[in-house]
Order: structure tokens, then C-alpha cells, then sequence
């Protein structure tokens, strides 16, 4: 049949739909969602001037070939559900053969979930070491009104879940901060923990580390094995700050020397660089108000935004 015979109502049905505010994760992602519309706008648009529907089925929207693309999405089928704490869990996805996802450090990825017929994006960072083959694991927290949550809240072994990426990341080089103090609220361990396990893996560099996770309660402190493998190391030093806990003595010994209660404010985030060996470079990551924050705090310390990375 002649294309161009075909009704504008046909052309109307294959135009690109544009993205729905939750559809974006708002991570800054390069390309957005928004910029992945105003791509394939642009080829509908060619596509109907031509009369010629071929032009079209260039891309796919996803593909199933399990390599990660910042384009499209692709399908990754879940290994394993680890249940850490109340709400959190860590999900492990399977990789062809003994593949690697290949992220530079501390890159997110995007995960496109279903609910109620609403398509809801987020973006998230692996935790699982760069090198890591023939799997890659993310950490999760679930919320109880997080639309999102309510889809990963389904998933279980064998199941197939859709991400793009990756994007973002710290450009970190091996030695080229004297000491890195790393400022964690809750899952804002995630992207941490590539760079931790990068530093340690490598006998040459020589970077100091001050981790500071702060989390509610003792319980709610995630990795509590990894963490503690990690804070073996001659350069790496673990704090825990605990909002909800009112005294240290109800804590194993081997946490109250470096445990602090309450929440990092002003004066404890001077006591912290004060400690620090050398001149900290600073990456934070939690919610916005806590980036804020630590932000104030470190400038009441002397650190200057320009020594500040923001994931």
C-alpha cells in the first residue's frame, strides 16, 4: 500500500508522547528523558514530512541485548532480593556471560517502573564494585507513599526490570586528594562505595578516607560486614552519626569510639575536619536539604564550595 496515502489520525497515533513530570528522575541525566522525546520528535516529524514510516523503526526503545545505553532501556533480569533493614534492600541483576557494567565511578543509573498505569523514572547507583562481572547490585530504600517504591516492592527472583544509563559520576584519579572526607546520609552510601572499594583495591593509592554515614538508628545502618572490612584499611576511617539513638552504651564496643549521637551539626562537622590527616576533598550525598546543610556546616569549617562534590 502507498504510504502516502495514509490518514494524519494513523500519524498522530506513532507521534511521540511527551514526557509526564514523573517520568523524570531530575538527576541531571545527559540525555534527560526530555532530550530522548525531543530526539525522536524531530524524527516523527522527518518521518511524516517524507510520508514514510520506515524512518521510524531506527532505534528501539529498549532492547534486550544487556548492554546499558543512556538511550534506550534494557533489560536486566533480578539474581537475588536481600532484605537489609526494614525498608531497604539490595537487589542483585544478572550480566551476560561475565560482563561488566564498565561505570566510571559513582555514575547513576535509571530505572523506569509502572504503577497504575503511571510511568515513574529514578535514578540509582550500584554499589557493587566497578569490576564486578556477570553482575551488578543496587541499593534501594522503600517508601511507604513512593510510587516507585510501590513497583519495587513486586519484585522477586527471575523478574525483568528495565534501566538506562549510565550518567553522572566523580571524576576521581588515584592520589589526587590528599584525603577524601565523604559525607553520607541513608543510601548516599551508594555512590561511596565504588570509590571506597576502588581505593582499597589499589595498592598504590594512597588516599585517606573519613566516611561519615549518618542513619536513625544503629539498626539502620546498611553493609554493616563491608563497612567494617573496609575500616580495616591503614587509610580509611569509619564515624556513624545516629540521629534517633540517645546513648552509645547500648551499642556493640567496637562502635562507640566512633559513634556520635544526634544529628552532624556545625560543631561535630568542625570536630571531623579538624581530624582529618590533610586538607579534605569533600563528596556528599543524601537528600537535598542534608547537601545544604553539609554545605553551611563545611563552610563554617573552611571548606570551600569548590572543594565540595555534590552527587
Amino acid at each position: 500500500k502507498d504510504n502516502r496515502t495514509d490518514s494524519d489520525d494513523e500519524w498522530l497515533a506513532l507521534k511521540p508522547q511527551e514526557p509526564s513530570p514523573s517520568q523524570c528522575c531530575g538527576s541531571g541525566c545527559k540525555p534527560c528523558i526530555y532530550d530522548v522525546y525531543e530526539k525522536e520528535l524531530a524524527r516523527w516529524e522527518r518521518a511524516k514530512a517524507k510520508q514514510d514510516k520506515s524512518l521510524l523503526t531506527e532505534e528501539k526503545e529498549q532492547s534486550n541485548n544487556s548492554e546499558l545505553n543512556p538511550d534506550t532501556f534494557t533489560a536486566f533480569n533480578i539474581s537475588s532480593v536481600e532484605q537489609l533493614t526494614e525498608d531497604t534492600y539490595q537487589y542483585k541483576f544478572e550480566l551476560p556471560g561475565n560482563s561488566s557494567l564498565r561505570l566510571s565511578l559513582g555514575q547513576h543509573i535509571v530505572l523506569r517502573g509502572e504503577v497504575n498505569g503511571l510511568e515513574v523514572q529514578r535514578a540509582y547507583t550500584p554499589i557493587s564494585p566497578r569490576n564486578a562481572e556477570g553482575y551488578f547490585e543496587v541499593l534501594v530504600k522503600c517508601y511507604e507513599a513512593g510510587l516507585m517504591s510501590q513497583y519495587i516492592k513486586t519484585w522477586k527472583k527471575g523478574d525483568t526490570v528495565f534501566w538506562r544509563g549510565p550518567f553522572g559520576g566523580f571524576p576521581y584519579r588515584p592520589n589526587k586528594h590528599g584525603e577524601l572526607l565523604m559525607l553520607a546520609s541513608g543510601t548516599g552510601l551508594a555512590p561511596m562505595l565504588p570509590i571506597l572499594q576502588s581505593i582499597t583495591d589499589d595498592e598504590e593509592d594512597e588516599t585517606f578516607v573519613t566516611l561519615v554515614g549518618c542513619f536513625r538508628t544503629f539498626e539502620t545502618i546498611y553493609l554493616k560486614p563491608l563497612l567494617r572490612d573496609l575500616a580495616r584499611y591503614w587509610n580509611i576511617r569509619i564515624f556513624y552519626v545516629l540521629s534517633q539513638e540517645t546513648s552509645l552504651e547500648k551499642l556493640p564496643w567496637s562502635y562507640q569510639e566512633n559513634t556520635y549521637t544526634g544529628r552532624l551539626n556545625e560543631d561535630l562537622m568542625k570536630t571531623i575536619t579538624n581530624s582529618c590527616r590533610r586538607k579534605p576533598f569533600v563528596l556528599i550525598c543524601g537528600s537535598p536539604a542534608f547537601s545544604e546543610d553539609m554545605k553551611r556546616y563545611l563552610k563554617a569549617a573552611g571548606i570551600e564550595e569548590n572543594s565540595c562534590f555534590v552527587f
